[in-house]
C-alpha cells in the first residue's frame, strides 16, 4: 500500500455558519481546482479539506483556503480499484471500490490506509457510503441473494458487517443503486434513507436496524432510469432526482418530492427541465427552497422548492457538495471545481 499523506491522519472538522439565503442565485461562476486523469464521483468536505476518491485507485484531498493538492494511489495486490464512495468520521477517512472484490479501506497506523472490510462475488458492486456518527455507518450496494447488500459499522469504522437478507425487505430483480455521485445515502439523526434504481426508498428510523420500503413516482422501467440521488432537508422535507442516463433529454417522472419523510411522494417540475441528473443538494440555509442539481447535462437550480427551475451551467459534472449557503464543489472525470453562486 502506498503511504496515506498526513492530511488524511486527523481531520479536524470545522462548522461552516450559515446564513439565510434570502435572494435567489441568478449565476454561478466555475473555478478548476484540480485537474488530472482521474473520474472523481465521490467528495466530501473534511473542515478546510476536500477530499476525494476516483478511478485508477487515486485517492487525495485539495485544500480549500491553499489550493493544494496531496494525492496518493491505493492497490490491492495486482488489483487498481475504481473508489466511487467515501465518507469520514472526525478522525478517520474511509473509501469503498465498487466491484469485485470489494475493497473498503479507513486511515490506519503510521499513515497507511488500512483494508477493513473485503468481499469477494462476481455479483459485489457497491455504490454509496455515509455515517452516522463517529461510530456507526453504513454503505450500499447492488442486490445479492435476494436483497439489497448493506453493510454496518457500530465500532467506528474498524469492523463491517454485511446485513442477512432475513433482516431485510426482499429486493426486486435486478435492484441496487447507481453509483454515479455517491448520494444514494442521507442520514439524519437515526434516520437513513436508501433510494435504488427501481425507483424505491428503503428507510430505517433506527440507524440501520430494522427496515420499511416507500415507492415513488420515478420511472424506471428500463435498466438505465431510476433514481440516481436523493437529499433531505430535515426530517420530513426530501427530494429525489435520476432519469435515463442514456436518453438524459427526458425529463419526464424524473424528479419528485416528500414532505413527509419520504412515505409519499410527488413529481416535481414534470415534463420540464432538469433533465437527467446524477446529484441533488439542498442549498443550505434556504430554509428547503433551494435546490442544485447537476449531471453531465449541466447545473439547474430551484428557489421554490422544485416547482420552477432554472439552467445557471452547461458545464458537466458528477456530483457535489456544499460547503456554505454560496459555495459548492463539484467533481467529474478529470476535474474538481469550486461553485461561486450570486
Amino acid at each position: 500500500m502506498r503511504i496515506l499523506l498526513p492530511f488524511l491522519i486527523v481531520i479536524l472538522f470545522v462548522s461552516c455558519s450559515e446564513k439565510p439565503k434570502n435572494e435567489p442565485f441568478t449565476s454561478v461562476e466555475v473555478e478548476i481546482i484540480y485537474e488530472d486523469s482521474v473520474s472523481i464521483r465521490a467528495i466530501e468536505i473534511m473542515g478546510n479539506n476536500l477530499g476525494y476518491a476516483g478511478s485508477n485507485g487515486v485517492f487525495g484531498s485539495v485544500d480549500i483556503t491553499t489550493g493544494k493538492v496531496r494525492e496518493s494511489i491505493e492497490k490491492y495486490h495486482t488489483i487498481i480499484p475504481e473508489f466511487r464512495s467515501i465518507a469520514h468520521t472526525s478522525s478517520d477517512f474511509f473509501m469503498l471500490s465498487v466491484a469485485n472484490p470489494a475493497l473498503l479501506y479507513k486511515t490506519g497506523e503510521n499513515g497507511r490506509m488500512q483494508l477493513v472490510y473485503k468481499e469477494e462475488d462476481e455479483s459485489v458492486f457497491y455504490d454509496a457510503m455515509t455515517f452516522w456518527n463517529d461510530t456507526e455507518g453504513i454503505a450500499v450496494g447492488d442486490i445479492m441473494n435476494g436483497c439489497l447488500s448493506i453493510l454496518i459499522t457500530r465500532d467506528g469504522g474498524n469492523t463491517w458487517k454485511k446485513m442477512p437478507c432475513a433482516q431485510l425487505p426482499g429486493g426486486v430483480e435486478g435492484e441496487g443503486a447507481f453509483a454515479a455521485s455517491n448520494s444514494n445515502i442521507k442520514v439524519l439523526g437515526d434516520k437513513t434513507w436508501i433510494a435504488t434504481n427501481k425507483s424505491r426508498i428503503y428507510f430505517s428510523g433506527n440507524k440501520g436496524k430494522t427496515w420499511q420500503i416507500y415507492k415513488t413516482p420515478i420511472k424506471s422501467s428500463v435498466e438505465t432510469q431510476g433514481i440516481f440521488s436523493i437529499d433531505f432537508y430535515d426530517e420530513n422535507l426530501g427530494v429525489v432526482i435520476g432519469g435515463d442516463f442514456q436518453d438524459p433529454d427526458i425529463n419526464i417522472g424524473n424528479k419528485a418530492i416528500t414532505i413527509n419523510g419520504g412515505k409519499t411522494w410527488q413529481l416535481m417540475a414534470d415534463g420540464q427541465n432538469p433533465q437527467y441528473k446524477s446529484c441533488i443538494q439542498f442549498v443550505p440555509g434556504s430554509n428547503g427552497n433551494g435546490l442544485v442539481a447537476i449531471g453531465f447535462t449541466g447545473l439547474s437550480y430551484s428557489s421554490d422548492r422544485g416547482v420552477s427551475w432554472k439552467q445557471l451551467s452547461d458545464e458537466s459534472f458528477y456530483t457535489l457538495r456544499f460547503l456554505n449557503d454560496s459555495v459548492a464543489y463539484a467533481a467529474l472525470k478529470n476535474r474538481i471545481a469550486k461553485l461561486v453562486f450570486k
